[in-house]
C-alpha cells in the first residue's frame, strides 16, 4: 500500500464557495477506481500554524497513484478548483 498525503493553504480571499467546490471534487475523486481509500478535510482550528486542509489517499501500488496523479478529472481538479485560491502545498508519499 502507498499512503499519499497532500496539505494545502488557501490564499485569504479564498471563498467558502471555493472551498467548498473543492470539497466536491475529492468527494469525485473517492470513486476513481485506482483510488482504495481517501479521506480528507479542514483543520480542525486548534493551532494558529496548522495548514488549512488535508487529503489523505491510499493506493494498492505505486502504479495505482500514478494513475491517480496523471486522471483527467484530478488534473481538472488541481487546475480548475484548487489551484485558483491555493496559496501553499506540500506533499509526501509513503509504502505502509
Amino acid at each position: 500500500m502507498l499512503r499519499h498525503c497532500v496539505m494545502f493553504r488557501w490564499t485569504d480571499d479564498a471563498t467558502d464557495a471555493a472551498k467548498a467546490e473543492v470539497v466536491r471534487g475529492l468527494d469525485r475523486m473517492t470513486e476513481l477506481d485506482c483510488v482504495a481509500s481517501m479521506v480528507h478535510g479542514p483543520d480542525a482550528g486548534l493551532v494558529d500554524a496548522n495548514w488549512d486542509y488535508v487529503v489523505n489517499a491510499e493506493f494498492t501500488s505505486g502504479d495505482r497513484y500514478l494513475e491517480y496523479a496523471q486522471d483527467a478529472d484530478h488534473l481538472a481538479l488541481i487546475a480548475e478548483v484548487i489551484r485558483p485560491i491555493l496559496s501553499d502545498r506540500a506533499a509526501v508519499q509513503f509504502e505502509l
